[in-house]
């Protein structure tokens, strides 16, 4: 019998509002802040599991609207779950499906029980409720289950807004009911709820306060990177983050972009998860501490130099710019295998460099350090 805990959060050091420690479940441990990659349809595309685990991942990101369309949570569940199903070992999270439904579904019908929609696959009809979201993630043998809530644009009016937070409070209870009644999933496997509340900080005091009084294992701040901007997206991690229990992981859903994520741990969040290394790696865009380059670029036809010279990935040991830039070119799928495998390392070293700067109590230095060689740019935020 394993001597592992379901979920046991630790934190082992703080430098200002940042934190850094661990994350204890049965398949293994997190260590804080973390980047979650995202396996989308049972992958992280272009990677092997062996090869993203390599680049320093402890957690993969799983959707479960994706996965309910294609392959299907029951087919899945046959096949003896979704970790043995894709060949990953370690924690997998799940999203609840509520971000996909509103944004890529042709959405015919929203109340209070769920949503029903029309795949974007097929046109078939199905119904996501608090409840079925529960399912489908038991079904997969999620080990962070996330609670199913109704996203709003934060361009939408206040009174939209408001009414989307009570009603995704009421879908958070019904979720943490679910859960529980899951049997044996919900005794090895944990359960975040999701902050929402757009831009505004009494809505998010209001969302925060009916979550904690549900109780739940982690807690996320949802409904950013959709579009308002960095300097919103600060402003509202300014007070956001603080309204949630200390003692908990805290994750901010979606983000990002390199510099997001040293702001956004600047500001107390322990978790992430983009599709921005992956994408950014099938479209000729390699990560690299100088800033992004696009390895399309015709000056990168006789580069011989490595993708970054302060890498130690495989990549950066093995092939020059030069020779990725003809794969890219000539779009051959290696291409896209090496560049994602490069941004990999590249996203997780962060990861390490920020743990490493709060245990050392220099992470304003590290930060700012970062910020000034690093020349951002605007990428996707879900696939």
């Amino acid at each position: 019998m394993t001597t592992s805990p379901r979920f046991a959060f630790t934190i082992a050091a703080t430098d200002g509002k940042a934190r850094t420690g661990e994350i204890a479940m049965r398949r293994g441990t997190i260590r804080t802040p973390a980047f979650m990659p995202v396996g989308t349809a049972a992958t992280v595309k272009a990677v092997k599991p062996a090869d993203v685990r390599a680049a320093g991942a402890d957690i993969i990101l799983g959707n479960t609207y994706h996965l309910m369309l294609r392959p299907g949570a029951e087919r899945v569940a046959r096949l003896g779950g979704l970790h043995d199903f894709m060949g990953w070992d370690r924690p997998i999270l799940t999203d609840s499906g509520g971000y996909q439904v509103m944004s890529l579904s042709d959405l015919t019908k929203r109340d209070e029980n769920g949503v029903t929609f029309k795949s974007h696959l097929d046109g078939t009809r199905h119904t996501l409720s608090p409840e079925r979201s529960i399912e489908i993630q038991r079904l997969l043998g999620s080990d962070i289950v996330m609670a199913f809530d109704e996203l709003v644009p934060t361009t939408s009016t206040p009174e939209v807004q408001a009414a989307a937070m009570a009603r995704s409070m009421r879908w958070a209870k019904r979720s943490r009911d679910a859960f529980d009644g899951g049997g044996a999933h919900a005794e090895g496997a944990a359960i975040f709820g999701i902050q929402q509340g757009a831009l505004d900080q009494t809505l998010r005091a209001d969302s925060a306060g009916a979550l904690i009084d549900i109780g739940f294992d982690g807690y996320a701040v949802g409904g950013l990177a959709v579009g308002e901007g960095q300097e919103a997206m600060f402003g509202c991690l300014d007070f956001a983050p603080d309204q949630l229990p200390v003692d908990k992981p805290r994750y901010l859903m979606g983000v990002g972009k390199p510099d997001d994520i040293v702001g956004a741990v600047e500001r107390g969040i322990d978790m992430f998860d983009c599709v921005m290394p992956t994408r950014s790696g099938r479209t000729g865009q390699a990560f690299t501490r100088q800033g992004p380059i696009n390895l399309r670029n015709a000056k990168f036809a006789e580069d011989q130099g490595p993708l970054d010279p302060a890498c130690g990935c495989p990549v950066c040991g093995t092939w020059s710019r030069a020779y990725i830039h003809h794969l890219v070119r000539s779009q051959e799928i290696l291409g896209a295998m090496l560049m994602t495998e490069h941004n990999l390392w590249f996203y997780q070293g962060l990861m390490a460099d920020l743990r490493a700067a709060i245990t050392d109590g220099r992470l304003k230095g590290f930060a700012d350090a970062f910020r000034e060689a690093y020349r951002s740019s605007q990428g996707p935020t879900s696939e």
